[in-house]
């Protein structure tokens, strides 16, 4: 098959191999090689081979896919995500490989196990190695050429991958087409957008990269120093934009499928439109996506997307002019929740033509919160702090978590924090009929500081009627440096970029913070006054038409583990105090509390909690007991990292617990029932959760804890047909996901019927029984002597008892008398008054008494009752925790 002429290239003629060093390298194979076979029933036999290739000074670990036949096929590169490897693509390799393409995929520089230095996509480093690949391509028989030397290939990749090829299209002239996905147009724009620096997102990029060390030299010296600084310099810029592709824009004109995440606050939507408009104006075919995911998670749309990239190279590589490569720009949209399976609810949305970011824009005047009308010419002025230090941080987007976040936005509901006094805020009126946002909006401010530049975070809330809730779409924010000489000038800021409908009635609230927990602000305190110059222009984008039916979604699920984590996050920018330093003496001991206190709130002298202790060892299951507001749900909210004592401390395995400490990752917990998504199976779900942890699948031991849990065949099917029993037990086995070394409890057994809590108590035997430790709050008595070995019995606040059950059952202190007739309240107060008698307490039949001696003997209390004429029947220890647990808290109210 011919290649058709393509009126888009305007190339430079070709010539096989551009650097003759590389296809001398290429002759040196370490290693011949290892050839696998992935096949099924339904597809031609997938063959993958292994090997290391020595290239440019480095060994690059590569493997090629092909299938069946001997005919020529075009072939495809699929570059990796940072921090990945090869192996992380390679079920994409498989499938374009089943489908009749040549397809290679390698590990970069520092990654798996190629050797080298990270150099980020440098030209003479992993953009060389590109091209080395290409070469090696273009001696296999099996790849159809275009001339000698030059094969038919495109490449594509997210990420890190993503931007590979965007490189490798602009410094290689043999490239045909290429599909980026949630990558990077200008990476000094992303990581130090406005010359303000992204420090969370900076330092997770080098961490994921293995540390400092494994980057080439001047970017290690270069990280460090922006890092140290705050503030990203001329030469940081610079230097990450000679390697981004926006440094060869101008030669970058082939084919272009851009798929660009909106929960994305690392490369923003911004960075597509940036690629899309340079790529058009090459005259190359372009196609913008936005897909629901992104780098800060949720749903990536695997399927759809690896669809679409394959025809879209069927298009532009195999020529073939049937295949639908989409429209010109296509969002995913969505919104609510299908009440039948608990669904999301997701749909297409589309145009003929990208429509930019501040297409069909609409002006929504502002006001200033409780000010004039913030009209032209600088009205409605607030005045705010940037606080020492830049703490506490406003928290919009979280690496890590905001993902989950940014889903929720999309289904109205949200979750972002301002610090009063450091924000300025300017309001809509209540909108008469429903906009949807499509793009950037952009809005005219002034602004001055008392000194030096002013760094502020832009961002868009969506205000319910009642003003009591606002969602900040995508979780997203936009930074801005001010400097002086810009300062009390009209200047335009752009907004970030998303997709989301406003409904009628709900209004726009624009916020200027001076801090966010994502970004670098300048620690030296300073005043900022800001005035608007004009409306909030929205765009609209009105040639986007929504699909009339509903695509079902149901590829993520939102863990309440993320909104744990966002709640800790929280917490600890509300209160920043010292984590004290692990304790040696307490490696081994799964907890330890001490003196523990919290206040309700609004309250300065009622406790929750009061002065509790008490320690737990490894291969206990504890018991906690008390009755309704006794502080046993406080106690486990500040043991989770939920809730902060007001006094006191908690170490888990000698390490003091606070929001987000590091150590309650070896703690499991299973607090009012857990969510799942009711059209997965069990299975599934539990994958999902950990997938939304973030740790490594072999650490999940998913196996280990379905075996504790026993859910045997039910596993494989859809939760929504489980039973009560069922579910509990699904939330027991994700609580144990990872086997963590301590298991939080709460009412396990709520809900369930006499078998199902005896499958419980099991549950719980079987997991201690490895030297782990579980901890559970139950109101069934019985059931925690069976299954508990140790009690921690509570009451308003306070410790009353801990200890084993049997001591705790059988105590010597406290005796059990029956009688042959009733015992009358006034008899009680009788027995109750005798000397060396701490307290006596009816039994719920009335016929005997709990009895706690308080310095007299059983033969004394005896004699004394006797005299008192009550016809005692049998007098012994107590053995029911239910008559205990009655006596203990009677002590505890006198």
């Amino acid at each position: 098959m011919e290649k058709p002429t393509s009126r888009w290239r305007h190339r430079l003629p070709r010539t096989p191999g551009r650097w003759a060093a590389v296809v001398a390298a290429l002759a040196v194979l370490v290693g011949a090689g290892t050839w696998t076979a992935v096949a099924d029933d339904s597809e031609p036999p997938v063959h993958r081979h292994d090997r290391m290739m020595k290239m440019n000074g480095v060994s690059v670990d590569t493997s090629y896919f092909t299938s069946g036949g001997t005919q020529r096929r075009p072939a495809v590169l699929i570059g990796h995500g940072f921090g990945g490897s090869k192996n992380e693509v390679r079920a994409q390799a498989e499938k374009l490989a089943a489908d009749g393409y040549a397809v290679m995929t390698w590990s970069a520089r520092g990654f798996g196990r190629t050797s080298g230095e990270i150099t980020l996509n440098a030209p003479d480093g992993e953009v060389k190695d590109v091209s080395g690949l290409i070469d090696w391509l273009a001696e296999r028989p099996e790849v159809e050429l275009d001339a000698k030397g030059d094969p038919r290939v495109g490449v594509t990749g997210a990420s890190y991958g993503g931007a590979v090829s965007l490189l490798a299209a602009g410094y290689d002239e043999r490239v045909d087409a290429i599909a980026p996905v949630i990558s990077y147009w200008n990476l000094a724009d992303a990581l130090f957008p406005d010359g303000v620096f992204k420090k969370l997102w900076a330092g997770i990029f080098v961490s994921s990269g293995g540390g400092c060390e494994k980057f080439e030299k001047q970017l290690c010296e270069m990280y460090e120093r922006v890092a140290v600084s705050g503030k990203p310099d001329a030469a940081a810029r610079r230097l990450l934009t000679e390697r981004s592709p926006e440094a060869v824009a101008d030669r970058i004109d082939v084919p272009a499928l851009i798929l660009q995440g909106q929960s994305d606050s690392l490369f923003p939507l911004g960075q597509a439109d940036a690629m899309a408009k340079a790529i058009k104006a090459n005259g190359a075919p372009v196609s913008v996506d936005w897909i629901a995911g992104g780098h800060d998670g949720g749903d990536d749309e695997g399927d759809r997307v690896e669809g679409r990239v394959g025809a879209w190279f069927d298009r532009y590589l195999k020529d073939d002019k049937g295949a639908d490569t989409g429209p010109g720009f296509r969002v995913t949209r969505t919104g609510g929740v299908d009440s039948t399976d608990g669904a999301a609810l997701k749909r297409g949305a589309s145009s003929a033509t990208y429509p930019g970011l501040t297409s069909g824009g609409r002006k929504i005047p502002l006001t200033g919160a409780g000010l004039p009308s913030a009209a032209a010419g600088g009205q409605g002025a607030q005045t705010f702090r940037n606080p020492a230090g830049a703490n506490p941080p406003s928290i919009s987007a979280v690496p890590g978590v905001g993902g989950g976040l940014s889903q929720l936005s999309s289904l109205g509901v949200g979750f972002s924090l301002d610090f009063p006094g450091q924000y300025a805020r300017f309001d809509s009126a209540p909108l008469k009929s429903a906009v949807h946002v499509t793009g950037s909006p952009t809005v005219r401010v002034h602004v001055k500081a008392d000194q030096g530049d002013a760094v502020l975070f832009g961002k868009v809330y969506d205000v319910s009627p009642d003003g009591k809730q606002q969602v900040l779409p995508s979780q997203l924010v936009s930074p801005y440096r001010i400097t002086p000489e810009e300062q009390g000038k009209p200047v335009e800021l752009t907004l970030p970029a998303v997709d989301h409908e406003v409904d009628a009635g709900h209004s726009l609230r624009l916020v200027l913070s001076a801090t966010d927990l994502a970004y670098a602000s300048p620690a030296e305190p300073a005043t900022y006054t800001v005035s608007l110059d004009g409306a909030l222009t929205v765009p609209t984008a009105p040639a986007v038409k929504t699909a009339a039916t509903t695509m079902p979604w149901w590829t993520w699920g939102l863990p309440a583990a993320a909104l744990v984590i966002a709640a800790a996050l929280l917490l600890t920018a509300r209160r920043r105090t010292a984590t004290p330093a692990p304790d040696p003496a307490l490696t081994g001991v799964p907890l330890q509390i001490t003196g523990l206190s919290k206040k309700y709130a609004k309250s300065a002298d009622r406790y929750a909690v009061r002065d509790l202790g008490f320690q737990v060892e490894k291969g206990q299951v504890l018991g906690l007991l008390g009755p309704n507001g006794a502080g046993k749900t406080t106690t486990l909210r500040m043991l989770m990292g939920l809730i902060t004592p007001d006094a006191g401390e908690i170490r888990v395995f000698g390490h003091a617990i606070r929001p987000g400490a590091p150590v309650l990752s070896r703690v499991g917990s299973f607090v009012e029932g857990a969510g799942f998504l009711p059209h997965l199976s069990g299975r599934s779900n539990l994958e999902l959760y950990w997938q939304a942890t973030g740790r490594p699948t072999e650490d999940a031991h998913i196996e280990e804890a379905l075996e504790i849990a026993g859910l045997g065949d039910a596993l494989a099917r859809a939760v929504r047909t489980y039973s009560q029993g069922m579910r509990q037990r699904l939330a027991i086995a994700q609580a144990m996901l990872g086997m963590p070394d301590l298991l939080i409890l709460d009412e396990p057994t709520n809900g369930l019927d006499p078998p199902q809590i005896r499958e419980m108590r099991d549950v719980m035997i079987r997991y201690a029984a490895g030297g782990r430790t579980v901890i559970v709050s139950s109101h069934l008595l019985s059931e925690v002597e069976q299954s508990c070995t140790h009690l921690v019995v509570m009451d308003r606040g306070r410790l009353v008892q801990a200890g084993p059950v049997a001591e705790i059952t059988g105590s010597g202190d406290t005796l059990l008398v029956t009688t042959a007739d009733e015992v009358t309240e006034p008899l009680v107060d009788k027995v109750a008054a005798l000397p060396g008698i701490g307290s006596a307490v009816r039994l719920d039949d009335g016929h005997g008494l709990l009895v706690r001696l308080d310095g007299t003997t059983a033969e004394r209390l005896v004699s004394e009752l006797v005299r008192l004429d009550v016809p005692v029947t049998g007098v012994g220890p107590h053995r029911r925790l239910e008559d205990a647990f009655l006596t203990l808290i009677s002590q505890g109210s006198a």
